[in-house]
Formats: C-alpha cells, sequence, structure tokens
C-alpha cells in the first residue's frame, strides 16, 4: 500500500490526519536568513540540513505528512531573486530533504510527503507566466516522487485556477489550501479582496473530476480566530475531504512577525472546533512549531 493510500484509508475510517506545522517561518524561528525576494527557498543551498531537521521534527512530533520547503521555489520567484538557474535543482533538493528526513525519523510509520505550490509573489507576475511557472514545478515536483500536490495561499480565483491545473496535470493527489480573512463587517473574504463565496465554486469546479478521496479542500494560511467562519462556507460548497491549516502573527516582508502568538492549548482548541465542524486533516502553518503538532497528534488522533 503506497503512503497516499494510507491517508485514504485513514480519511475513510473518519480518522484525523495531523500535518506538519510551518517550514519557513520555522527556519527563521531557528536563525536562518530569510532572502529579501525568495523567502525560505534560499535555505535549501545555504542550510539544507536545517530544513531536513524541521521536517524530522515534526515527523517524530507525529505528522502523518510533511510539505516541502518549496513555498517560494518556483521559477517566477526565483528568477527575480537571481536564482532562475537554480529551479529545478532547488525543487528537487527540497524532495530530497523531506524524503531523508522520512527516511531517518519515520521508522515502520507511514509518512506522505506533499509538494508544495504556492501563490506566493504572484501579485508582481503576470498570469500567463504562471502558467508555465506552475506547470514547470509541478512536473518537477512530480518527478521527484513527492505523494502530492499542497496548493497553499490560494487567495485569488483568477491566480489559484493556473495552479490547480498545473496540479491535475500531474494525475497526483491534491490538497487546496484556500486563504482568506474575515472582514470588519464579518464577511469572509479571500486575500485579494474578493468575497469567498465568489469564485469558490470555479475554482471547486476544476477539481471535480478528480477520484473521490484524491482531492481536499482546506482553510490555510489563514488567522487562527477566521478559520472556523471561512471552513462553515467550505462546508456548504465541497463534499469531500476538508482540513484546516491556520497561522498566528503577521508577515512584514520578509520575515514573520511573531506577535501576539496563539499558545499551543488554545490553538488545540480552535482545532478541536474544526474538527468537530468536519475537518479531517489539520496542522498548522506560519508560527505553528513541533509542540503545536505534538499537542493535536496526542489529542486529536
Amino acid at each position: 500500500m503506497t503512503t497516499y493510500q494510507d491517508l485514504q484509508a485513514k480519511l475513510g475510517r473518519g480518522e484525523v490526519i495531523i500535518l506538519d506545522g510551518a517550514t519557513g517561518t520555522e527556519l527563521q524561528r531557528r536563525g536562518v536568513p530569510m532572502h529579501g525576494f525568495a523567502w525560505s527557498a534560499a535555505a535549501l543551498d545555504t542550510h539544507p540540513e536545517t530544513v531536513r531537521a524541521v521536517h524530522e521534527d515534526y515527523i517524530r512530533a507525529g505528522a502523518d505528512a510533511i510539505i516541502t520547503n518549496t513555498y517560494s521555489t518556483a521559477r517566477h520567484v526565483l528568477e527575480p531573486a537571481g536564482l532562475g538557474d537554480r529551479a529545478r535543482a532547488l525543487n528537487e533538493r527540497a524532495v530530497a530533504l523531506a524524503q531523508e528526513a522520512r527516511e531517518i525519523a519515520a521508522a515502520s510509520r507511514g509518512v506522505a510527503i506533499a509538494g508544495s505550490i504556492s501563490s506566493f509573489r504572484v501579485s508582481v507576475t503576470p498570469v500567463e507566466q504562471l502558467e508555465a511557472s506552475y506547470r514547470e514545478q509541478a512536473e518537477v515536483l512530480a518527478e521527484a516522487g513527492v505523494d502530492l500536490i499542497a496548493l497553499e495561499m490560494m487567495g485569488s480565483p483568477e491566480r489559484a485556477a493556473p495552479a490547480i491545473r498545473a496540479a491535475v496535470a500531474t494525475g497526483l493527489p491534491i490538497w487546496v489550501g484556500f486563504s482568506c480573512l474575515l472582514d470588519d463587517d464579518g464577511v469572509v473574504r479571500f486575500f485579494d479582496g474578493g468575497p469567498f463565496t465568489d469564485g469558490l465554486a470555479e475554482e471547486l469546479a476544476l477539481l471535480a473530476g478528480l477520484p473521490p478521496g484524491e482531492v481536499a479542500a482546506i482553510v490555510m494560511h489563514t488567522l487562527t480566530e477566521d478559520t472556523a467562519p471561512a471552513l462553515e462556507i467550505l462546508l456548504r460548497h465541497w463534499p469531500g475531504p476538508l482540513g484546516a491549516y491556520a497561522h498566528s502573527g503577521t508577515w512584514v516582508d520578509p520575515e514573520w512577525r511573531f506577535d501576539h502568538q496563539i499558545s499551543p492549548e488554545d490553538y488545540l482548541g480552535a482545532a478541536q472546533q474544526w474538527v468537530e465542524m468536519g475537518a479531517r486533516i489539520v496542522g498548522g502553518c506560519c508560527a505553528i512549531g513541533p509542540e503545536y503538532i505534538r499537542l493535536l497528534k496526542e489529542r486529536l488522533s
């Protein structure tokens, strides 16, 4: 049985799959300098041992799936950073480090590896360039041996569509992470400002042809307190597996600020609410570290 089939079996039994926590902000927390444009991508060259150690720590904390450090390694991010000639190599190295971590830390336990493709820096990239960039990254991740594709921070229907198409073309399972915020009027919106309900059906329609169980919709890269309202909307629109993967703190380019940090215990309380609502894939992103994932594993599994 393949690793992803293990996850499918857990979902079929109604069990909770524990995702990892943050990679980029955890590298920053451990003293790895963030690149001024490509954020955590440069760490694959400068601090590969730390990248692998972060993956190992999440596996030892109990994660059933870890996400590669490829959030900011698409060509449209690397070229302006002067790293365009390293696009294939950096994506391949990221997958290799995750695979090495699994071999070292997982023992006989199955741990899936999700290849991250994100919307990082899309606001300064033409849509036609995104198509080629996403397609290239998805193909490299698939060839390198990831078990599934994780689309992170899909905060705009127009910008998410090319990423979804590229992921679908690989034939791998896909977890789509939608990023939202709650405005002052209590309306859930995409990060680009549009209402979450607008465009959501169009994005989900791009996933309709995938086999049941091989696609999940996740509220991801969203403030912890805004995640439940967004998840409630997903519940009305998506009949398949659901997940939640929130963050804590604020982004001040090119680093994360760990201000007003939620405690592991309070994050667990929020996660328990998400599970009660129907989420079966739960982890954490920016500022959510191994100690949070360990508690989720102990209390949610």
